[in-house]
């Protein structure tokens, strides 16, 4: 059993996160921005470095760090303190406290720009878009995009400074079933529907998936370090390779969007 600390955990990736770790019976420590009425949390504004230090346990074993402005919308300003410099306090923490790993939420679109239907749409993917590895040229599709590089470059970084275990997820559009169909239903993208439909269908991670990915990322013997793994759906559409993922973490998922949505 390991103690695992999760920033973020109020979040939809953070409260699925929390679930996977209880049910496995690890020891938790959850972090939220704010109280929060609905699970035992430490509230931590992990922009606040001597505060993340703090009140980062010293007997953790692994930080999951989810705490971050999560759109692909947002403008640089709105970003950049939680998701750059709070990286940065997390990897600080991480070695002042002696944790031996950092699980880092990065995402799909740190690669994406190539695909988009549009510059300005992020989250779109055209017909003729071109399959995507852990190993490929960092191309980010909008400023989140940057800020999650970014995220990615401190782990590498803090790897090979610090021998810290570091796992970059990059963690696709997590969406319940029904969450899925209502959003293929109504696509966020009222100019590039098709293309908003194709980037679900082929960046869709289910709960079921999430939790493993989160789980083998936080406790597998990693094979390398830094580790850059993929984490979506084995969904038929998808442009993610996950041949990375399945070798290096084991990860195993279940679920496909064609399934989900061509069976209804």
């Amino acid at each position: 059993m390991s103690h695992i600390a999760i920033t973020g955990a109020a979040g939809n990736v953070g409260q699925v996160a929390a679930d996977a770790f209880e049910e496995s019976d690890h020891e938790l420590t959850l972090f939220t921005h704010s109280e929060n009425d609905e699970m035992d949390s430490v509230v931590l504004d992990v922009t606040e470095r001597d505060a993340f230090v703090e009140q980062l346990p010293d007997d953790a074993d692994v930080l999951v760090h989810l705490a971050a402005n999560p759109s692909p919308y947002a403008d640089w300003d709105e970003l950049s303190g939680v998701n750059v410099d709070g990286v940065y306090n997390a990897y600080h923490a991480a070695v002042e406290n002696d944790l031996s790993r950092v699980v880092y939420a990065s995402s799909n679109h740190v690669l994406n720009a190539a695909g988009v239907a549009d510059p300005t749409e992020p989250e779109t993917t055209t017909d003729d878009a071109d399959a995507m590895f852990t190993d490929d040229r960092h191309a980010p599709d909008s400023y989140y995009g940057v800020t999650k590089v970014a995220g990615e470059a401190m782990g590498n970084f803090y790897a090979h400074r610090h021998g810290l275990d570091v796992v970059n997820l990059r963690i696709g559009w997590l969406l319940s079933e029904s969450e899925l169909r209502e959003t293929v239903d109504d696509p966020p993208s009222s100019e590039y529907e098709e293309a908003a439909v194709r980037f679900a269908r082929a960046m869709w991670l289910s709960p079921r998936d999430c939790r493993d990915a989160l789980l083998k990322a936080s406790t597998a013997d990693l094979p390398e370090n830094s580790l850059v793994a993929h984490a979506i759906s084995e969904n038929e559409d998808r442009l993610l390779s996950l041949v990375e993922t399945r070798r290096t973490l084991e990860y195993d998922p279940q679920d496909d969007a064609a399934r989900v949505l061509d069976d209804e």
